[in-house]
C-alpha cells in the first residue's frame, strides 16, 4: 500500500500543526541482540509496504533498533529523509520526574540518533523511584507524581524543537482535567488499551470534546503478551463479521477502531499481518456489524506496570 493513502490526522497542539499517520507499527520489544535486528528487519519491511509511522519507547528496548533502521532506509533510497516518518517514544516511570524529562527525551533521541521526535508522550500518570527496578514495580517503589511539573518539563521539549507534539498515554477523563487546568498547550494524543472488548466510551467523548487524539495500543487484546488476552481473537462475533466481510479478525479490529474516529498503534512483526493491517481503509463495517461488536463483554487488560496502584483508573470503566 502507498503510504499516500494512509490516512492522517492533524495535531492541534503541535508546535508546526504536524499530520499523524493514523496507524502505525508498535515496536515493543526485548533488548536482546536477536530482538533488535528482528526489530530492525522488520520496520524496514514495514516501510517498503509503506507504514511511516513508529512508535516506540525507551521501555521497550526498541530504539536503537528503529533509528539503525531508519537510518538503513533513508541509505537505501525506501525514504528520501527522516521528514518522511513520523515517529513516537514516551518518558518512562523511573524518569518521570520534572528534572529528568528533558534528559530522558534527549537520551532516546541519542539511542535513536534522530534530532527530533514527532510526539513524545507521558507513558503512565505514575513515578517510580529512579533505579533499574525489576517489573510489576512493587508498591514501596511508588512515590509521588508532580504532573504540573513533569507536564511544563513536556512543554519545554516542544518549545525546544525536541518534540514537535507532546501528550500522555493511559490517562483518564481526570487526570486530563488535572493536566487541562494548567497546561498552556494541551496534550494532542491520548494513548490508551482500546479494542472491541474495552470500547473507552467515556474517555472518548472527553477526548472528542477537547479536541485530543486518542492511539489504540493493544488493539488485538495483546494475545500472546504475558499481561494479554485471547477475548478479542476468540471471539465469536468478531468471526462471524470477519467471515461475511472476507476480512481477518485483526482486520475488522482495526477497522472499528478506524471507524471510531481514533488511530492505532499495532504490533506485528509478521510481513503478511503487517500488509494485512495496512488493508482496512476501502470497505466498512455495517450498522449490525458495529451492534453486535457493543454486545461484546468488556475487559480491561492492561492494568499498569505496578503491582498494585490506587486511583490509577479513578473508577473509570
Amino acid at each position: 500500500m502507498s503510504s499516500s493513502k494512509i490516512p492522517q490526522v492533524l495535531l492541534k497542539s503541535s508546535s508546526n500543526q504536524c499530520s499523524m499517520p493514523v496507524i502505525a507499527l508498535g515496536t515493543a520489544a526485548d533488548t536482546n541482540t536477536s530482538n533488535r535486528e528482528t526489530t530492525k528487519v522488520a520496520v524496514i519491511e514495514a516501510i517498503k509496504l509503506g507504514y511511516r509511522h513508529f512508535d516506540t519507547a525507551s521501555f521497550y528496548g526498541s530504539e536503537e533498533a528503529l533509528g539503525e533502521a531508519i537510518a538503513e532506509a533513508t541509505q537505501l533510497g525506501l525514504i528520501k529523509s527522516r521528514e518522511e516518518l513520523f515517529i513516537t517514544s514516551k518518558l518512562w516511570l523511573t524518569d518521570n520526574f520534572p528534572h529528568l524529562v528533558l534528559p530522558a527525551l534527549q537520551k532516546s533521541l541519542q539511542r535513536l540518533k534522530l534530532e527530533y521526535l514527532d510526539l513524545y508522550l507521558i507513558h503512565w500518570p505514575i513515578s517510580v523511584k529512579p533505579g533499574d527496578w525489576e517489573t510489576p514495580y512493587t508498591e514501596d517503589l511508588i512515590t509521588t507524581f508532580d504532573l504540573k511539573g513533569v507536564w511544563i518539563a513536556m512543554e519545554q521539549c516542544q518549545k525546544l524543537g525536541l518534540a514537535k507534539s507532546i501528550g500522555v498515554s493511559n490517562f483518564t477523563c481526570k487526570k486530563l482535567e488535572d493536566l487541562l487546568s494548567f497546561a498552556t498547550i494541551p496534550p494532542s494524543v491520548n494513548q490508551v488499551e482500546m479494542n472491541p472488548a474495552w470500547h473507552q466510551k467515556k474517555l472518548k467523548e472527553f477526548c472528542d470534546s477537547k479536541g485530543i487524539i486518542i492511539t489504540a495500543f493493544s488493539p488485538l487484546a495483546a494475545k500472546g503478551a504475558s499481561w494479554g488476552s485471547n477475548v478479542v481473537m476468540d471471539s465469536e462475533i468478531l468471526k462471524e463479521i470477519a467471515e461475511a466481510h472476507g476480512r481477518t479478525i485483526a482486520q475488522v479490529c482495526l477497522r472499528w477502531l478506524h471507524e471510531q474516529g481514533v488511530t492505532i498503534a499495532a504490533k506485528s512483526y509478521n510481513k503478511e499481518r503487517m500488509k494485512q493491517n495496512l488493508e482496512i481503509f476501502d470497505w466498512s463495517l455495517t450498522r449490525d456489524d458495529h451492534k453486535n461488536i457493543d454486545q461484546i463483554q468488556q475487559i480491561r487488560v492492561n492494568n499498569g506496570p505496578v503491582v498494585f496502584f490506587a486511583n490509577l483508573w479513578d473508577g473509570e470503566t
